[in-house]
C-alpha cells in the first residue's frame, strides 16, 4: 500500500513535531533536512560549533528508526577510518572486511573540511555510489544512507576546503544560525525541566515507511512551465556578472528534487514556482564560483541566487487541482 501525497505531509509534520522536543526554534532547518532525505541527497550544515547539528542528526536517526554513526573528521584521518579495511585474522588464516563507520544510514561528517582532500574524496565517493571498493570488492551501502556534513565557516587554521567539484556533490547546503532569545530561553528552561541532557525521542516511522515517502516524491508532477523555470534560474547564474562559474546541470536537477519534496511536504502533488523559490538558495548557491573581487567583496553565492529568483519571472501558479 503506497502513501498518498497528503499522507506524506502529515508524516512529515510528526516527525518534525517529534524531533522538535529535542531541537528547538530551527523549523525550517529541520524541514530543509527532512528534504534532503526525501529527495535523495545529502547535505552540507556550514555553520559554527554549537548550533545543535549532531543533536539534528541524531534526532532524525531517532524519529525515523534509522542507523546512526559519527565521524570526528581530524588532519591524521585516513580513508580507511571511514570506509573499513581489510585485515588479517592471525587465528583463522583469512582475510577480513571490517566495515567503517560509513556502513549506516544517517553519516555525522563533523567537520569534513579538517580532513585531507584523499579522505574526503573517500567519503564523496561512498555518498555519490552508494558503495564502498576495498582491494577489488564491493560493499554496497545500506538504504536509505544521508551523510549530513558539516563545517566551520570561520575557522581556515587546519583545515582543507572543499573543491568545488565536490561541493557539488551535496544536494543542498544550509546554515543553522542563532536561535532567538526567547527560543533559546526554552532550551535552558527544558533542560531545567529534565534534569538530564539525554531527550529521549519516540519513532515516529521506520525504514519502509521512509522508502514509501520517498517513492512519493517520484510521483510529483513538475510542468513544463514550471522545468522551463527552473532552467531561466539555473542559466541566470551562469551569465550573473559577479560569477565566475554557475551552476551546472546538476543544480537543475537538484532543484527539481527539492521542489517536488517541498511540495510533497505540503501535500500536494504538484510543484508550484513558491517551492521553487523556497529551496532555490540551498539548491545552488553553493554550486556558483564567484569572480575573485566579488569574493574579496563579501558576495556569497546566497545573494546571487536571490537577486537571479528577483530577476526571472515565475510562470503563474497552477489551477487548483493540477495537474
Amino acid at each position: 500500500m503506497t502513501l498518498t501525497h497528503v499522507e506524506v505531509g502529515e508524516l512529515s509534520d510528526q516527525i518534525i513535531a517529534e524531533i522538535e522536543r529535542a531541537v528547538i526554534g530551527k523549523r525550517n532547518v529541520l524541514e530543509m533536512i527532512l528534504l534532503g532525505l526525501l529527495a535523495d541527497g545529502h547535505v552540507l550544515i556550514d555553520d559554527v560549533p554549537g548550533l545543535a547539528k549532531t543533536l539534528m542528526a541524531r534526532s532524525f536517526a531517532g524519529v525515523l528508526g534509522l542507523g546512526f554513526g559519527r565521524v570526528q573528521f581530524t588532519p591524521d584521518l585516513v580513508p580507511s577510518d571511514i570506509t573499513g579495511a581489510t585485515i588479517y585474522d592471525q587465528h583463522r588464516g583469512t582475510f577480513e572486511f571490517r566495515r567503517g563507520p560509513v556502513f549506516t544510514n544517517i553519516l555525522l561528517a563533523d567537520e569534513i573540511n579538517r580532513a585531507p582532500a584523499k579522505t574526503q574524496a573517500a567519503l564523496l565517493e561512498a555518498m555519490e555510489e552508494r558503495q564502498v571498493t576495498i582491494e577489488g570488492e564491493t560493499y554496497p551501502l545500506p538504504p536509505p544512507f544521508l551523510v549530513l556534513a558539516t563545517q566551520n565557516p570561520i575557522e581556515f587554521e587546519g583545515t582543507y576546503p572543499l573543491p568545488e567539484a565536490q561541493l557539488d556533490r551535496f544536494l543542498m547546503r544550509i546554515g543553522v544560525g542563532y536561535p532567538t532569545n526567547d527560543d533559546e530561553w526554552r532550551i535552558i528552561e527544558r533542560r531545567l525541566q529534565r534534569k538530564t541532557d539525554v531527550v529521549q525521542l519516540t519513532p515516529v516511522v521506520g525504514s519502509s515507511d521512509l522508502e514509501q515517502m520517498k517513492a512519493s516524491v517520484e510521483d510529483v508532477f513538475v510542468s513544463e512551465a514550471i522545468g522551463r523555470y527552473i532552467v531561466s534560474i539555473v542559466d541566470a547564474t551562469r551569465s550573473a556578472p559577479r560569477v565566475q562559474v554557475g551552476a551546472s546541470p546538476r543544480g537543475s536537477l537538484a532543484l527539481v528534487k527539492l521542489a517536488r519534496a517541498k511540495a510533497v511536504l505540503a501535500g500536494r502533488e504538484f510543484v508550484t514556482p513558491e517551492d521553487v523559490k523556497a529551496v532555490a538558495v540551498p539548491a545552488l548557491a553553493h554550486r556558483i564560483a564567484l569572480r575573485p573581487d566579488s569574493w574579496v567583496a563579501g558576495i556569497k553565492g546566497d545573494r546571487i541566487v536571490g537577486e537571479v529568483l528577483d530577476s526571472v519571472p515565475a510562470p503563474p501558479p497552477e489551477p487548483e487541482g493540477a495537474p
